[in-house]
């Protein structure tokens, strides 16, 4: 069974659509993917700024209990 030409036309045009569909489906991801990421980072550097001042504030409190042990 051969396909007619109108056939084969109405075939390319479907892929033609689909292809801009799943193209217009990237462009979308994308866009969700960098909000994301946006508001991830946004979220994270505050988090990460406070838990380097927590960590160091715990290493001078452990080296301080340490001087007074010794001491």
């Amino acid at each position: 069974m051969a396909l007619s030409d109108e056939d084969k036309q109405w075939i390319r045009e479907e892929m033609r659509g689909l292809r801009e569909e799943m193209q217009g489906l990237r462009d979308e991801i994308e866009r969700v993917e960098t909000s994301l990421l946006t508001e991830f980072h946004k979220w994270a550097s505050p988090l990460e700024a406070r838990q380097r001042t927590h960590a160091a504030a715990i290493r001078a409190l452990d080296q301080e209990m340490n001087i007074c042990k010794t001491a």
